[in-house]
């Protein structure tokens, strides 16, 4: 009912919408130097725009756009909330219709699980995005500050430091966030919020650590050469540590493939022979008997 509902909502603001902002955007965008590129995108962004604004209610009624909004930002998806629900949406109806023409008549209980199936698969995979992005950070991260403490041995302070990294360093999602912090520093934000604004946004202890050491040598007043060392070293044996763990897990997740899979196929090469040999000589004792 919820989704019907929704796509009511959606096909009566579509019709709103697209008739009275069609003309005059197009006109605004081909005065612009790159319109080709940006006139396609626009002309999607516009396609989709009743969608997206239907989007926007439900999400401010289920209050979900700040927490959707955050893992979006943290995986370094340019989607805004109502876009990323919207292609949910679309991937449900998709899924609805691939499964009405693969089983020709399709009942409740299926039509149900085909739509939570669309719903749940985009988070599953903006999950396994921020884990990866995350993982890629803490992985980047004591190479990194080794950097940045040579920049600000060799004279620089932070700021210049990062901005330096920034620009000759290969990029990579570290490099990113540290770009959008320097941005933001650039335009007035405080060095330390932005860096506690950084620390919120990807909620990784390693990066925490790090700019809890900066923001306290900041506040006290005391090099940041030192504490970068410390930073570093701890960032290792943090990584070192999380090494070991995946180590000792090893054994537990090797073992159901081992009994299920590799055991019962080394039993067949082992004992077939053993077994047909067996069987040969019985045939040959009861043949000698007959």
């Amino acid at each position: 009912m919820v989704y019907l509902i929704y796509i009511l909502i959606v096909l009566g603001i579509y019709l709103i919408v697209l008739g009275i902002l069609g003309s005059q955007k197009y006109r605004s965008l081909l005065a612009m130097p790159e319109a080709k590129s940006q006139l396609r995108e626009e002309k999607i962004r516009l396609f989709f725009k009743p969608l997206f604004l239907a989007s926007q209610f439900i999400l401010d009624k289920l209050n979900l756009e700040e927490p959707l909004r955050k893992k979006l930002t943290t995986a370094h998806i340019k989607l805004q909330p109502q876009e990323f629900f919207t292609a949910k949406v679309i991937l449900m109806t998709f899924l609805y219709v691939l499964a009405v023409f693969i089983f020709k008549k399709i009942d409740l209980v299926k039509g149900f699980v085909t739509l939570i199936l669309g719903y749940v698969l985009p988070d599953l995979w903006l999950r396994a995005k921020v884990t990866k992005r995350k993982q890629a950070i803490a992985r980047i991260l004591p190479e990194t500050v080794d950097l940045i403490g040579l920049c600000v041995e060799a004279g620089l302070d932070f700021t210049m430091a990062v901005k330096w990294i920034v620009e000759k360093t290969r990029p990579n999602p570290l490099i990113e966030e540290l770009a959008f912090v320097w941005e933001e520093i650039r335009w007035g934000k405080p060095r330390s919020v932005a860096l506690k604004d950084m620390s919120k946004r990807l909620n990784i202890p390693e990066v925490s650590s790090f700019v809890q050491v900066i923001v306290q040598a900041e506040r006290m007043g005391t090099s940041v050469t030192e504490a970068f060392t410390a930073i570093s070293e701890d960032t290792r044996m943090q990584r070192y540590q999380k090494g070991e763990r995946f180590a000792l897990k090893a054994p537990l997740k090797i073992l159901f493939p081992l009994m299920f899979f590799i055991l019962p196929v080394i039993g067949i090469i082992i004992m077939g022979p053993i077994f047909l040999q067996f069987m040969g000589q019985k045939g040959i004792l009861t043949g000698g008997f007959k």
